[in-house]
C-alpha cells in the first residue's frame, strides 16, 4: 500500500475521489489536529532558528534571569 498527501485545487476532485472511495479502490482518512499543525510547521522550515540561536537566547535569558536576581540579593 502506498499513502499519498493531495491537494485539491478544484472542488469537483474530492467528488471523483468519493466516487473512488465506494468502489473501495481508495480509502480516504482525514487528517488530524496534530498532523495538520506538524505539516503547516514544516511548511515554514526554512524560517526557523538553528540550534545554536535558540541556545545562544537561552543563555541570554538565563544570564539575565542571574543578574536581577543577585542584584535583588543585595
Amino acid at each position: 500500500m502506498e499513502t499519498m498527501n493531495i491537494e485539491l485545487i478544484n472542488p469537483k476532485a474530492k467528488i471523483l475521489l468519493q466516487d473512488l472511495a465506494e468502489l473501495n479502490l481508495i480509502s480516504i482518512k482525514k487528517q488530524s489536529a496534530l498532523s495538520e499543525i506538524l505539516t503547516k510547521l514544516r511548511r515554514n522550515e526554512a524560517e526557523l532558528p538553528s540550534l545554536e540561536d535558540i541556545t545562544k537566547e537561552v543563555e541570554s535569558v538565563r544570564q539575565a534571569r542571574y543578574e536581577r536576581k543577585t542584584q535583588n540579593n543585595y
